[in-house]
């Protein structure tokens, strides 16, 4: 879901997570960043059923530390700068950069579904 930049992280996720339930009903748990913390927690649970799993970095971390689950949620970020058109914001219409966003994310899937490739000569 692409929203526009006026829209805050937690108020578009209240609306990403009600989509998400009613399309995957089984759903019970979803992992979210510290931002996440708050009222956006309560709400899942009350209205929704979900456990919002909260994973927070520990302060005795210190540099570069990639986070327990941390990394599912960064994958798709790489992929998807993969795709030159979404390394800038250049997109006037949010239903056109999330088509952007479906455009990369088939060619990921479509990679892998077809497998590897033989080596070339």
């Amino acid at each position: 879901m692409v929203t526009s930049a006026d829209v805050g992280g937690r108020t578009a996720a209240k609306v990403l997570l009600a989509r998400v339930r009613e399309a995957h009903h089984r759903l019970a748990l979803v992992w979210a960043d510290g931002g996440y913390t708050g009222s956006l927690v309560e709400h899942c649970l009350a209205a929704l059923g979900l456990v919002l799993g909260i994973v927070k970095r520990s302060d005795d971390m210190r540099g570069f530390v990639v986070l327990p689950k941390r990394w599912i949620v960064e994958r798709p970020f790489a992929h998807l700068m993969r795709t030159r058109r979404l390394v800038r914001d250049v997109e006037r219409r949010t239903t056109s950069a999330e088509a952007m966003v479906y455009w990369s994310m088939t060619m990921v899937m479509s990679r892998r579904l077809a497998g590897s490739r033989p080596a070339r000569a």
